[in-house]
């Protein structure tokens, strides 16, 4: 699988993903003390929809573009629609969708940090333009996986971490839980988000079954599945340390989102609790 994020940009997995990102800093700025912010797969950093790339898949016509036209977003999702609004503030319509490294320095407050990592020379490039300007963010060109290990524990002993993987590889998924336990055995404290696509179930349920047998606690699952008819249908995010009230908060908030995103009947958003917290 080749998940470049130009080509997907605020499709439907765009849209959970970042809204639960949001959210969960947000959630963890209810404390004055500092933050890091991590993202070992931060892409170009922002998107134009209207670019080759976002318009040869059409895919945040069914994502984001849906729900920038409703006024009935449940709570949870505020944080995230915000700031997609603001980054098209000077737009007509939508045209600019914001990713993680975007969202992240929009979100980081004075005393917090940002690190962006991003192998792809190119992207990085494109992240580096981007972000120029804020003193907040740090972007690392090379490998996000060697990077993540050589960054924790951060001084701040307080952060989120997206691993956000384009899984290019065949063993992505065994390399993603490797490394996962590596950086928690280092920062066993940090708040973890690991994204991945749901397209062999069998593969994605041994991804979690190793990580709920790896004696790590306070592991959780959220998926969702638009039922789409080709390319990718559904994902996951596996999370660690997130919100005690995560499940509780996004109890409506879930089917609502994977109504508002169907692209067939079977449509379904999940919570589920791998390890006890």
């Amino acid at each position: 699988m080749n998940y470049r994020h130009a080509y997907h940009a605020g499709n439907f997995a765009d849209v959970l993903k970042h809204a639960l990102l949001c959210w969960i800093v947000r959630y963890l700025q209810r404390k004055v003390a500092p933050l890091v912010l991590i993202d070992t797969h931060a892409g170009a950093g922002s998107y134009d929809l209207t670019a080759p790339e976002a318009g040869k898949t059409g895919e945040a016509n069914d994502g984001i573009l849906r729900l920038l036209s409703r006024a009935d977003a449940p709570p949870p999702l505020s944080n995230y629609l915000d700031l997609v609004r603001a980054a098209n503030r000077a737009n007509a319509a939508p045209t600019i969708y914001p990713g993680s490294p975007a969202l992240f320095a929009a979100l980081a407050r004075a005393a917090d940090r940002v690190v962006v990592c991003e192998r792809h020379p190119d992207d990085a490039s494109t992240l580096t333009r981007t972000l120029r300007g804020n003193r907040r963010v740090r972007v690392v060109t090379g490998d996000g996986y060697r990077a993540l290990l050589a960054l924790v524990p951060p001084v701040e002993k307080r952060g989120v971490v997206l691993v956000d993987p384009p899984f290019e590889e065949p063993d992505e998924f065994e390399y993603l839980a490797r490394m996962f336990v590596a950086a928690h055995r280092k920062w066993p404290t940090g708040t973890y988000l690991l994204w991945y696509p749901l397209k062999e179930r069998d593969q994605a349920a041994r991804f979690t079954a190793e990580l709920a047998g790896a004696g790590i606690r306070k592991l959780a699952c959220v998926t969702i599945d638009v039922d789409r008819n080709e390319g990718l249908s559904a994902m996951g995010l596996v999370l660690c340390n997130a919100p005690y009230t995560l499940e509780q908060d996004w109890a409506e908030a879930l089917p609502w989102l994977a109504a508002a995103l169907a692209q067939g009947p079977g449509a379904a958003a999940t919570f589920e609790r791998l390890t006890p917290d």
